[in-house]
């Protein structure tokens, strides 16, 4: 077997210039009004979780869309869904390119999805410009990256990059009781065009285009963003347990209050995490539940879960080990069960990789920034696999996983450019 050639710097061909030349902004723009009609909310924001009907109905979209490009659809077996430009080399490794579909409950127009649609764009563009790759050039749109109804996220790259076992995510559930196995069925049936595809084709390097999710290219004024990496996170479901007893007969110092339970937990653990004075420590307490939830009982049962991220993984192990221990000091005289969910360590972009969006970025005189992503990605696991980067472009007031979320048309297509000359070079490695 011949080994792969480690992608270079960017090449001073003028064909990849050509191509991104042809980046239609407006026909970019529309295919983000089209998609943004599945999961419509009255807000104007998004709910299309993973698995749901409207993300199928999205789905059915995009394969409207590369079918009438001429690109061979395939879904591999956790229903993630890719769409192939054969290259000159069909034996080669291909350049993956995208995102994800799903949105949050109360998410907004282009996380994710602009990833989805701006790899779409390239293939489009590079269509347009009369070029045939060396190596294929494969759009990818995985499953379940928001974890929003089928927790945790990015499990379709996970079960990819062989982080997750595909029997293991299959029997993830969401609140309603269905296991991702029993949304496969409706995800398969939206892409009726799409081959099985059992085994990994595996990439010869990955490519994702999204919007920053925070300030810093707005404050800066610049287009596009070159991330040199994603910070580590950990993720902890955390169960109190108490005795349920009347509010009106019960004295205080007999209950087994699990909410108290809870609240001190969380005071804790939020004075010592903001207590570190780490501009980088990031701390979230983002659902609670309380049960029975009678405004005259005494709570017998909190639910509450944290996600904690860090981009040093130093401070992602010591910060995370402490969560456990001080949950159970706090915990009163109730009994306390803390789950760690997820673990994903900090990932830093291959200089190769970073370099070659930036020079792209140069050669389209687009300006550029590079900065890291606080949040995770489906790049995330990919960079386990082959040579990866990612690049941001900005959003109204750093908004995301809110219907206000807003990306300006302008900065969409100059993504898609840079994205575009990216791609066209990988794929004549």
């Amino acid at each position: 077997m011949t080994a792969e050639p480690a992608p270079s710097a960017v090449s001073a061909d003028p064909i990849p210039i050509q191509a991104a030349a042809q980046v239609d902004q407006d026909r970019l723009w529309r295919r983000h009004e089209i998609m943004a009609r599945f999961g419509a909310r009255p807000d104007g924001g998004v709910n299309r979780q993973a698995f749901s009907d409207d993300e199928a109905h999205a789905r059915t979209q995009l394969e409207r869309w590369t079918s009438a490009l001429g690109l061979q659809g395939h879904v591999d077996p956790i229903t993630n869904l890719f769409f192939r430009l054969e290259g000159r080399r069909p034996d080669l490794a291909p350049v993956l390119v995208g995102s994800h579909i799903d949105s949050q409950p109360a998410g907004g127009r282009f996380d994710g999805i602009y990833g989805v649609l701006a790899g779409l764009e390239a293939l489009e563009a590079i269509r347009a410009a009369g070029i045939t790759p060396r190596r294929p050039i494969e759009l990818v749109a995985w499953v379940n990256e928001e974890g929003s109804s089928f927790s945790p996220g990015m499990t379709g790259s996970a079960v990819f990059a062989g982080a997750e076992d595909l029997e293991s995510a299959l029997q993830h559930r969401n609140w309603a009781g269905e296991t991702i196995a029993e949304r496969i069925g409706p995800m398969l049936r939206a892409t009726p065009l799409a081959h099985r595809r059992s085994r990994r084709v595996d990439p010869f390097a990955y490519l994702e285009a999204h919007i920053e999710q925070g300030p810093q290219l707005e404050a800066a004024d610049v287009p596009v963003g070159i991330v040199t990496g994603i910070q580590g996170a950990r993720w902890f479901d955390v169960e109190v347990t108490g005795e349920a007893a009347h509010a009106g007969t019960t004295p205080l110092g007999k209950r087994r209050d699990a909410l108290s339970g809870a609240v001190r937990m969380i005071e804790r653990l939020e004075a010592h995490f903001w207590g570190a004075g780490d501009p980088d420590m990031r701390f979230t307490v983002g659902r609670v539940e309380v049960g029975p939830g009678a405004p005259n009982t005494v709570p017998e049962r909190v639910f509450f879960t944290i996600d904690f991220r860090h981009p040093d993984r130093k401070v992602l192990s010591a910060f995370g080990d402490a969560i456990e221990p001080i949950c159970w000091d706090q915990r009163g005289r109730c009994a306390v069960r803390v789950v760690e969910t997820q673990h994903s360590a900090p990932v830093t972009f291959p200089e190769a990789m970073t370099d070659r969006l930036a020079r792209a970025a140069g050669a389209l005189a687009i300006p550029s920034l590079t900065l890291p992503s606080g949040a995770n990605h489906d790049a995330k696991f990919l960079a386990g696999l082959c040579p990866t980067a990612m690049l941001f472009i900005p959003c109204r007031n750093g908004v995301s996983h809110n219907p206000e979320e807003w990306a300006e048309p302008v900065h969409v297509a100059a993504g898609a450019r840079v994205l575009t000359h990216a791609l066209v070079d990988l794929a004549a490695a």
